[in-house]
């Protein structure tokens, strides 16, 4: 079961997001969920009742605050607007929303695609808190971070082999950055499209793709926020 929900955000303001839980009363894992540029769409909230279904507490919070993209212009204009500092608090509002929530069991994950996959990263790195994070093909700007200082959870980072926006590349000079400091990072690559897991777009969906990568982030999930 999934409901829409408002939460408070450390600005003195409110936000909203798509939160599932999983069945049953006992203590779970937490996940903030980060959409993809088009909103938080009916897809981002399949995702959300599939990992309660798999035993999470999950909150997608709404980045875009009600703006959802049905066409790449708008998609593309809406992320470029997008302000991360504000972005942030509501990411942040949304962590401490799952943290204080009766089911959670003090473990905190994250979570994201496309453009949420880069904002996975970047909390992951710039954020303290949380646990785990998983990205899907997603690299947020090089400026933002510094990966050779990041305190990072353990990371692990799902991506297309021709993805000519989050380039394999990218994610491996993060993996190395990190992993010379012993910090953990898992790198997998697919050969399929950019979004390979949206299931609402037929023309990237690889569904044996897409299965592999979610069966090996629900594992990861389960093994670090137990």
């Amino acid at each position: 079961m999934i409901e829409r929900i408002t939460f408070a955000t450390e600005d003195g303001r409110t936000a909203s997001g798509v939160l599932g839980a999983p069945g049953g009363d006992q203590p779970a894992g937490a996940v903030v969920l980060l959409q993809e540029w088009w909103g938080v769409n009916a897809h981002i909230a399949s995702l959300v009742e599939r990992l309660a279904a798999a035993g999470f507490l999950v909150l997608a919070p709404d980045l875009y605050e009600g703006r959802i993209a049905t066409d790449a212009a708008t998609a593309s204009a809406y992320m470029t607007e997008l302000k991360w500092p504000r972005a942030f608090e509501i990411v942040k509002g949304a962590a401490a929303t799952l943290r204080a929530h009766p089911r959670c069991n003090g473990k905190l994950g994250v979570t994201g695609f496309c453009m949420g996959g880069a904002g996975a990263l970047l909390a992951a790195a710039t954020l303290a808190g949380f646990d785990a994070a998983v990205a899907f093909y997603g690299v947020p700007p090089a400026e933002l971070t510094d990966w050779s200082t990041a305190e990072t959870p353990p990371l692990q980072a799902h991506f297309s082999a021709s993805d000519p926006w989050a380039r394999v590349s990218r994610a491996e000079e993060i993996g190395a950055a990190l992993k010379a400091r012993g910090r953990g990072f898992e790198l997998f690559v697919y050969e399929a499209e950019h979004a390979f897991v949206n299931d609402t777009r037929p023309e990237v969906y690889s569904p044996a793709d897409a299965m592999l990568a979610w069966s090996r982030m629900v594992g990861f999930f389960h093994q670090h926020l137990r």
